[in-house]
């Protein structure tokens, strides 16, 4: 259910990489509990948003802010530890570690034991380890992921790749999930597969989710509203089925009805 509140503004964010202008002006809100998808041809700029939102680039003009935090400036383990978790177009993660050590890693960035009680083995550490191991395998199991927790995670299936990622991105409890790409290289089956996932998880998990997909079936079949940029900047907001039939839109992706 979403509120009158935004938990998420970008207010006039822009960013110049020397005299490239690869943001302007681009005003998002995102409200609780939402699934909003972000669209755009190649270079339009989706993924340079994202990379703002989590504290890869600082924004050269204009200002996030997550409830009434300003994010401008905070280091990435910051805006992680304020309620922004996210994936990425390719997958990253530890291929040579466990797929339950991939999901304790998460939950470490969130550890309430210290490093000094971790050197010197001290109780806090054993029950803390012991905690996070136990969550990170109701995870798994969330995840249908508990039968591959002692494999490598580059042995996973794509697919099953993917949903680590996700699971791993959760697992640091956030408020806002970013989603980049995440059918990228499925097939029709597997991104069947993920659209459900992408539901069942933000009714499981109360989250505000924003989507950048080219799938275009993908995001106008779990998207309740959808920006779009190009070159840029913001050209279009609106519902799916407006944003079908926008001609800004229509015309930013060459004439191909978008579908």
């Amino acid at each position: 259910m979403t509120t009158n509140i935004p938990l998420l503004k970008a207010d006039h964010v822009g960013i110049h990489f020397g005299g490239l202008k690869a943001l302007a002006g681009v005003n998002i809100e995102l409200y609780p509990g939402e699934l909003v998808g972000l669209i755009g041809p190649n270079g339009a700029g989706k993924t340079t948003f994202f990379n703002l939102l989590t504290g890869v680039y600082e924004p050269t003009e204009g200002s996030i802010v997550l409830g009434n935090e300003k994010l401008n400036g905070l280091a990435p383990y910051k805006i992680t530890r304020k309620g922004i978790s996210r994936t990425f177009q390719n997958i990253r993660l530890f291929g040579e570690l466990s797929v339950l050590d991939n999901v304790k890693v998460a939950y470490h960035s969130l550890a309430r034991h210290s490093i000094f009680s971790s050197i010197f083995r001290f109780p806090s550490h054993f029950s803390g380890e012991k905690e996070i191991e136990e969550k990170a395998i109701e995870f798994l199991k969330i995840f249908k992921l508990e039968s591959y927790m002692h494999e490598k995670a580059k042995n996973l299936p794509y697919g099953q790749q993917r949903r680590l990622e996700i699971a791993r991105a959760l697992a640091a409890h956030p408020k806002l999930l970013l989603l980049d790409e995440p059918a990228a290289g499925m097939n029709p089956q597997e991104t069947q597969e993920l659209m459900n996932l992408i539901a069942f998880i933000r009714e499981k998990f109360h989250l505000t989710i924003l989507l950048i997909e080219h799938d275009m079936s993908l995001v106008m079949g779990v998207c309740e509203r959808i920006y779009v940029l190009d070159h840029g900047q913001l050209i279009a907001h609106g519902t799916p089925e407006e944003i079908r039939n926008h001609p800004k839109v229509i015309e930013a992706y060459l004439g191909e009805e978008v579908s």
